[in-house]
């Protein structure tokens, strides 16, 4: 597992800057920024409190709230916002995997690149936060824009520990109740877990009105099943070992793992989702910035 400063490349990041991860769709937050709003009014008009977070902007506490209940609210406008990105890691067990031909792990890329996009986030002056899942939320972050929360985000991912089983599409129904703050949900997972169960849970999310890009992480080993010898298959998050004949059983897997993808990107394209591949052996500056670029082109 890496620490901290390890997720972060000075040099990939100072060439990626150039494509900030901007909203595609309406956004809602709670400062001044350069997304469109959901809300109309005057530019100062206030809105509504919400509470405060270790992080947020300071100018907008309201402190004569403070004075009358003795906690702390921050003030919301209806204005034009900034984009708030809610990150979602999956660290399940699956993801500890790597194969012979993968410089990191499953969790290792996916960190490097959450990384990387909370940093682009915060770089822009917009809100990020992380919630690191398997089969219950484990790490919850709040989003926040102050630069010194990218401490926190990488503070919380290093912390993370694939252990245990996934059930992703519980967590995504979970989720999609406690993120209030509409904005763009980024998930970061190997995606393990039955489709359809999969797709309900990101129709909800989609129905509260996030925008979803699936960072689909994948190891070259899953994808190109490149075995020849008799192999002992090791289960992981549950799952019982298996030895097997990869040449007799090689083209059932490839179909079977074909007619996942597919399914999965069916999903993607009818709840107006990006799919974005993420293989673990594959440049993780190429894939990222290829992807920032085709948002910026729309």
């Amino acid at each position: 597992m890496e620490n901290a400063q390890q997720l972060l490349d000075p040099a990939m990041l100072a060439r990626l800057r150039g494509l900030p991860l901007r909203a595609r769709r309406t956004v809602e937050g709670y400062v001044s920024g350069r997304h469109r709003s959901p809300l109309h009014g005057f530019s100062v008009e206030f809105a509504e409190h919400r509470d405060y977070s270790p992080g947020d902007d300071l100018r907008y506490l309201d402190w004569k709230a403070f004075g009358r209940t003795d906690k702390y609210y921050l003030k919301r406008f209806e204005e034009e916002t900034n984009l708030v990105c809610h990150l979602l890691l999956d660290v399940s067990e699956s993801m500890r995997y790597r194969s012979d031909a993968a410089p990191l792990s499953k969790l290792d890329y996916a960190r490097r690149a959450a990384a990387a996009l909370a940093y682009l986030v915060l770089h822009r002056q917009d809100s990020v936060g992380l919630v690191a899942f398997d089969g219950e939320v484990r790490t919850l972050v709040r989003a926040a824009g102050n630069p010194s929360h990218l401490n926190a985000i990488l503070g919380a991912m290093e912390d993370a520990a694939a252990e245990r089983k996934s059930a992703i599409g519980p967590i995504f129904h979970d989720l999609a109740e406690r993120l209030k703050r509409r904005g763009i949900v980024v998930v970061l997972s190997d995606l393990f877990d039955d489709v359809e169960s999969i797709a309900v849970g990101l129709k909800h999310l989609r129905h509260r009105r996030h925008e979803v890009v699936l960072m689909h992480v994948l190891d070259p080993a899953e994808v190109d099943f490149p075995f020849d010898e008799m192999t002992l298959f090791r289960g992981l998050e549950d799952s019982a070992d298996v030895l097997a004949d990869p040449p007799a059983i090689g083209g059932a897997y490839r179909a079977e793992f074909g007619r996942y993808l597919r399914r999965l990107q069916s999903v993607c394209r009818a709840a107006a989702i990006d799919y974005v591949p993420m293989r673990t052996d594959r440049s993780l500056e190429v894939t990222l910035s290829n992807y920032l670029a085709s948002r910026r082109s729309v």
